[in-house]
């Protein structure tokens, strides 16, 4: 999809109440089951987050809570995705000093 179809779906899609955005999500997934050369990926904590959704509609929860728990959820993952990144990096900044260390003991005396 090129970048000015997609600004353009997302700012109809802005202009909706959740509740019509749902029926706009039913249908494109029902597209994608049907017309889609692959199937969209998502992140683990997405998909999570995505099942928790539409259990929640399928069990007929009002849209103000949905929106308030997905809120919820999506800072949650915001968080994890932060931690995940912090975790990273002091991993990354090991690996790099244990291989510092390991060239300075590698380096001959008098070089």
């Amino acid at each position: 999809m090129n970048d000015i179809l997609r600004d353009r779906l997302l700012r109809k899609l802005d202009t909706l109440p959740d509740e019509k955005a749902y029926q706009v999500l039913d249908y494109v997934e029902f597209l994608e089951s049907k017309y889609a050369e692959r199937q969209a990926g998502a992140p683990a904590f997405q998909r999570a987050a995505e099942t928790l959704e539409d259990t929640l509609r399928a069990g007929r929860v009002p849209v103000t809570i949905i929106k308030g728990t997905m809120d919820a959820v999506g800072k949650a993952g915001r968080l994890l995705e932060k931690v995940a990144a912090a975790g990273k990096a002091a991993v990354e900044e090991a690996s790099k000093k244990a291989a510092e260390q390991a060239k300075v003991e590698e380096t001959p005396p008098g070089q």
